[in-house]
């Protein structure tokens, strides 16, 4: 269905919240036109109906609602996990029964992608930033569980299936980080990992996840706040030849590409919260996130004057759902859903 020219547009800045409830001033600068959605954390959650009642309130700050996301990928990184909420396993534990039995492995990350998304869904959300398709060198700290294996095409399949799980209940999925962050040691939320690697080994291995799923599967990518000296001294996120000329135009990708957090210390490089966002948006990202730092998002959002482009605009229109989502209620009595959180359950034990 068209969009009506009088309904603003979503913008190309995903901004957060502080707390449980929405504030004026937060519900103000949700309506800036440059605001394209909300990220939202832990401390954002109290309980169900909590956090319900946020999503709603955001949802109605815009004609055309914002898009809500969160970080819940399972493992050390769910935000949610009191008041009903299954307890997610690390996508690791999905890579062990693979070496296992790979078909069950398939149909447990196909579940855990359902149960995932039918619950955010539930109480609102829309969007997880989820899964890591970085590959598990055992090298990298702040990655470890969080990867499904060392293989990139086993990580291939497995995210396909979690993805496939995601858009049963109505979700996109979203890769992360390009073109791979499991080689480098340094933590890009307090430092600027590097990884010397050349092209060809990085697109053999770190990167060939991206190349084998493509939209269709997964609908965003966030590239890594890694530099890779060897093909750009820019951190990925922040560079034309990582995001348009590999990713884009090599690899075929034509999905959201989100920028990692502006405020981590892996960005600072490009300069002041301007300088960061101008160079995520000219390397290519449609959308840039700026988390933790309300100062800096409306830094950002009175200084930006770049109108988000029509392709943007229409990649991350193609992120909200176009299912009806099950209430918590129904969803509980729902037979397929209470088969696929038990088995979530178990693998969780």
């Amino acid at each position: 269905m068209p969009h009506s020219p009088d309904i603003l547009a979503p913008g190309s800045v995903m901004v957060d919240v502080a707390g449980l409830t929405l504030t004026d001033a937060e519900a103000e600068r949700l309506r800036h036109p440059l605001v394209g959605g909300v990220i939202l954390f832990a401390r954002n959650f109290a309980d169900r109906a909590q956090l319900s009642a946020l999503t709603d309130a955001i949802h109605a700050a815009r004609a055309e609602p914002l898009l809500i996301a969160v970080d819940h990928e399972g493992g050390r990184v769910q935000r949610f996990r009191e008041d009903g909420f299954t307890v997610l396993p690390p996508m690791q534990v999905l890579g062990e029964l693979w070496d296992r039995d790979a078909p069950a492995a398939l149909r447990a990350a196909s579940r855990v992608g359902y149960v995932l998304a039918a619950e955010l869904r539930a109480c609102g959300v829309d969007f997880s930033f989820t899964p890591v398709l970085d590959l598990d060198h055992g090298r990298s700290a702040v990655i470890g569980t969080r990867a499904f294996h060392r293989d990139a095409a086993v990580v291939a399949q497995l995210a396909r299936a979690l993805a496939q799980g995601l858009s049963l209940a109505g979700m996109g999925a979203c890769g992360k980080h390009f073109p791979g962050h499991g080689w480098a040691e340094a933590d890009s939320h307090h430092a600027l990992p590097v990884d010397e690697r050349d092209l060809d080994t990085l697109l053999a291995d770190d990167a060939a996840p991206y190349g084998w799923l493509e939209d269709a599967v997964i609908g965003g990518v966030m590239p890594a706040h890694v530099v890779y000296p060897a093909v750009d001294d820019k951190p990925a996120g922040f560079s034309p030849i990582w995001v348009r000329e590999i990713l884009r135009a090599r690899l075929g990708y034509d999905g959201v590409v989100f920028s990692d957090d502006l405020t981590m210390e892996g960005a600072t490089v490009a300069g002041d919260i301007l300088a960061r966002a101008d160079a995520a948006l000219d390397a290519g990202c449609d959308m840039v996130l700026v988390c933790n730092r309300p100062d800096l998002a409306d830094e950002l959002l009175a200084r930006l004057t770049r109108a988000p482009e029509p392709a943007s605009v229409a990649r991350i229109r193609r992120l909200t759902p176009r299912l009806p989502a099950l209430d918590w209620t129904s969803l509980q009595a729902d037979t397929g859903y209470q088969r696929a959180r038990d088995e979530v359950a178990a693998l969780s034990r």
